[in-house]
């Protein structure tokens, strides 16, 4: 009995895609991470792993890796606990609900280049509203912190121009930009949570609120938090628009704002260094799927599937 094939004609289309837009450029970038090609040039040169061994061993890339992964772990938790810290608010929110929504979600329909112009003159050392507003609380009871008493007597940092908090204001930015989208999913999250278990919850003596969301919120949301942390992490891995903004010549001071994916538009595109922007584009391909598949793993082990 011959079987039939009509599902080829459903799946093929899909598949054939899959494979044009998705896995072939991965194949290509792949092979060209193995060659010296640069656009222009009539061949190539195959180089084996000595891209690889660049991106692994010189210090320019050392940075490249610190600055992303600084980024990712500041972001990530972040823009997630902040997230559903505002779903949670606005939701036992009996007015203006919806007007909160707008003001967070704010951030993440504005256009990123216009926004990080924006935060470029607020952070401007000596024009910026946020030195300015520092340093009119010099003389207060903010002076018994340590770090803001030596702001108000040598100045306060430039915050995007000093290696050492240049990768944290951009983070912070990040953090600022991202978390109204995971507050949208966790709030589409929590109206599936049934009323019904909250009152069998506080009649099994979970009186307070903290205890209701411990044992009933935080287990239903479990699906939703691993959808937003896959996507908060991809995401975090992606950020290009603020750092090629603020430093358009380079990865900020001392490259260290040297994120990954400046790092490939920097060589493949700039300085038309196409095998090791291809290898930087694999290696990174390899982080985003191991840290995806691994936070998964570790999120869905404790996931209340309703």
């Amino acid at each position: 009995m011959q079987s039939s094939r009509a599902h080829w004609w459903f799946i093929g289309p899909a598949l054939f895609l899959m494979v044009l837009i998705l896995l072939m450029p991965i194949g290509i970038a792949g092979v060209m991470s193995f060659t010296n090609y640069s656009l222009g040039n009539p061949g190539a040169d195959w180089v084996g792993l000595a891209n690889y061994e660049k991106v692994f061993t010189r210090s320019t890339y050392q940075k490249m890796f610190g600055a992303t992964f600084r980024y990712v772990f500041v972001v990530v938790p972040l823009s997630v606990g902040l997230g559903l810290g505002a779903a949670l608010l606005i939701n036992s929110t009996r007015r203006f609900g919806d007007f909160y929504k707008t003001i967070y979600f704010l951030p993440v329909m504005a256009a990123l280049i216009a926004m990080a112009i924006v935060w470029e003159f607020a952070l401007h050392p000596t024009i910026g509203i946020v030195n300015s507003t520092l340093e009119q609380g010099c003389g207060s009871v903010l002076e018994s912190w340590s770090w803001f008493a030596q702001g108000c007597d040598r100045g306060f940092p430039l915050w995007l121009t000093d290696r050492d908090y240049a990768i944290w204001t951009v983070a912070f930015i990040g953090v600022w930009q991202g978390f109204g989208f995971n507050m949208v999913l966790y709030l589409a999250g929590l109206t599936s949570v049934p009323r019904e278990l909250y009152q069998a919850a506080e009649m099994d003596g979970a009186k307070f609120a903290w205890e209701r969301f411990r044992l009933v919120t935080w287990p239903m949301l479990g699906p939703t938090t691993v959808f937003v942390v896959t996507i908060s992490f991809i995401r975090s891995f992606q950020v290009f628009d603020t750092v090629e903004a603020f430093y358009p010549q380079g990865g900020g001071p001392s490259k260290s704002v040297y994120v990954m994916m400046f790092a490939i538009y920097e060589k493949a595109i700039q300085q038309n260094l196409m095998g090791i922007g291809a290898a930087i584009t694999v290696v990174f391909l390899v982080f985003v799927m191991f840290l995806t598949l691994a936070q998964r793993w570790l999120v869905e082990k404790r996931v209340h599937y309703s």
